[in-house]
């Protein structure tokens, strides 16, 4: 028995468990014996209802048969199948003769499961496992397939009367009517509020309820309703009509069973991280996952923006685990760049400002926010992201700013284009989205839409934007690196994306709308007869076969253990790939010399 507590208490799950569990525990240990070659669990059998922990000896991972990775002594395994009530993913064979220790779910043994460290998913491979093959081929069909009717109750029933509905029905959650609009109270308010004694359970359902409800059309396919879920930290969405009338719910727990779940797990695991290493445990799930919903053939703009919602939650825990930071004022953090419009690539950096509220002009803040900044940026590196190389950083004093000085300073790019950066800054802050205190954080893009644009502002602008031009040439057909490191290379960010993307921002600057990605402002440009409707289809279809491109280099580079690059050689294209790159470079460099032209009549 001793040496069972002695054990346990030195591993993961286990070593935060107060002594009295542990001995529980240690109660309920099994001892297992396999010999060498023996399978201890098979992939695809039956969700267990134990784990294992290696105690002598070693146990092969196997994947699709290939010995992928080895545990030894104090490794647990097992435990994924028990806490998502799914099929194992990997199989598990007897190295050489081992001892296991088997162990029922500790959650049903212990009196304090919150202890239990479960997101240390334990090795490499199988946080790699966790996040695999996100999105089958059913994922494009609509929410409709996976939709559960509705529980309605009013906001003055009773959670009593509510829960006693939710199981007749056997549904996991309720649509509330109230003077206020619509609200959804699901398992976990109960569990959570009234399962502890917070509310009574004969309370009125509405003082639980959460609303505004998030709500997908009936034509929304299950991969948008899952990026939505993720981006929200939600499990249920409301499935409505054409004129907005609920009909029926989804739920994450159903898309599981089209395994819809992973980033929804590794989200879970960054908003329980309670400490910078637990947080960074769970950030190393990210790039994996990354390279599983691509091979499995999920969109790669959907992969982009599941990327930056899940960067966004890592942001904002580090936050929260720095809570004891204080701050002299209320703030907002902002993301730039394409992580801010939901498009970046798996190694792109993160570009970060800060807001404060105003103070009297007697104190200035800058000095200490910018420290509290500097100790974030080092915390979200140690999670493996990484700051902008050329300074858009909330620690750099250009970035980081009083709410009024951010309004006079955007206000002075716009109305003096002479200014020095100002083109550039301009550029960059249109491109951000707050993460935290949203409204203080909109004072940037509030200003662009409410200052006027002086056709002299956007005349500098965009030769400022076209500037960037696809590498066009006369060495079969593109300019490529003659010198260094990239010499024969070819950077599809710098000279595929951003001609495109800053031609969109240049649009949505112009129609004083930032809000959304390129695609988005592309379209919204075609609506506002700024694009005509063939020229907008060129190039939201050169920015997604570019960005495709360019996402799947780096990702091959990522499965490879390779540094990531935006770099590509022509070279190594075939020919069919090569000729469509080279037509689009083309396209899009015969539109940007037709808009240098044509813009100001377009602008009317």
């Amino acid at each position: 028995m001793q040496e069972f507590t002695d054990f346990l208490a030195k591993q993961p799950p286990f070593d935060a468990l107060a002594t009295e569990d542990i001995e529980r525990l240690a109660s309920k240990i099994e001892v297992e014996y396999f010999g060498v070659g023996t399978i201890i669990v098979a992939a695809g059998s039956p969700a267990l209802d134990h784990m294992y922990m290696v105690r002598t000896g070693s146990v092969e991972v196997l994947d699709r048969g290939n010995v992928v990775d080895l545990l030894v002594p104090g490794d647990a395994f097992g435990h994924i199948s028990v806490l998502t009530g799914l099929p194992p993913e990997f199989s598990l064979r007897a190295a050489e003769d081992t001892l296991c220790y088997r162990i029922p779910d500790p959650r049903t043994v212990v009196k304090d499961a919150s202890a239990l460290r479960f997101n240390h998913f334990g090795t490499v491979v199988t946080r790699h496992r966790l996040t695999a093959s996100a999105l089958m081929s059913d994922a494009q069909s609509n929410v409709t397939r996976y939709m559960r009717n509705i529980v309605w109750s009013d906001a003055s029933q009773t959670l009593r009367e509510v829960a006693q509905a939710m199981t007749e029905a056997e549904q996991s959650c309720a649509l509330i009517r109230s003077p206020d609009g619509l609200g959804l109270v699901t398992d976990r308010d109960f569990r959570s509020r009234v399962g502890v004694g917070e509310v009574s359970i004969d309370a009125p359902v509405g003082v639980v309820m959460s609303s505004p409800i998030i709500t997908v059309r009936t034509n929304t396919t299950l991969a948008e309703a899952f990026l939505l879920m993720v981006e929200a930290g939600v499990h249920h969405l409301v499935v409505v009509d054409e004129s907005e009338n609920p009909v029926g719910v989804v739920r994450a727990m159903d898309l599981a069973s089209v395994e819809l779940r992973n980033p929804l797990l590794i989200r879970a695991a960054i908003e329980s991280a309670r400490s910078i290493y637990e947080l960074a445990t769970a950030s190393r799930l990210l790039l994996p996952s990354l390279v599983e919903l691509h091979d499995s053939g999920i969109p790669v703009l959907h992969v982009g923006a599941l990327m930056s919602a899940i960067v966004d939650a890592i942001l904002v825990r580090v936050l929260k685990l720095l809570k004891s930071i204080e701050s002299p004022v209320t703030h907002s953090w902002l993301i730039l760049g394409s992580m801010a419009r939901g498009e970046p690539l798996p190694i792109s950096d993160v570009d970060t400002a800060i807001v404060w509220a105003d103070l009297a002009e007697s104190v200035d803040p800058s000095d200490e926010i910018q420290r509290s900044a500097t100790q974030m940026l080092d915390r979200m590196e140690e999670c493996g992201l990484h700051r902008c190389p050329q300074g858009a950083n909330a620690d750099n004093l250009l970035f980081t700013r009083s709410r009024s000085s951010w309004i006079e300073v955007s206000r002075g790019w716009i109305l003096d284009p002479n200014r020095a950066g100002a083109l550039l800054l301009s550029s960059i802050v249109a491109d951000s989205k707050p993460i935290t205190q949203l409204t203080l954080g909109r004072t940037i893009t509030d200003t662009i839409r409410a200052t006027t644009r002086s056709r002299e502002f956007l005349g500098a602008l965009l030769n400022f934007t076209l500037a960037k031009k696809p590498p066009l040439g006369f060495v079969r057909d593109f300019v490529v690196e003659h010198s260094g490191e990239n010499r024969g290379g070819l950077d599809l960010k710098t000279g595929g994306l951003t001609p495109i993307s800053a031609l969109a921002r240049w649009l949505a600057i112009a129609q004083g709308d930032v809000r959304g990605g390129t695609v988005d402002r592309l379209n919204r440009a075609v609506s506002a007869n700024l694009l005509e409707a063939e020229e907008g289809e060129i190039l939201v279809s050169a920015f997604k076969d570019i960005y495709q491109l360019a996402f799947e280099n780096e990702i091959d580079a990522i499965r490879h253990g390779r540094e990531g690059t935006s770099w590509i050689s022509p070279q190594n294209l075939d020919s069919l790939t090569r000729r469509h790159l080279r037509e689009s470079f083309r396209a899009v460099s015969t539109i940007q010399a037709r808009f240098q032209l044509e813009w100001q009549t377009r602008l009317g």
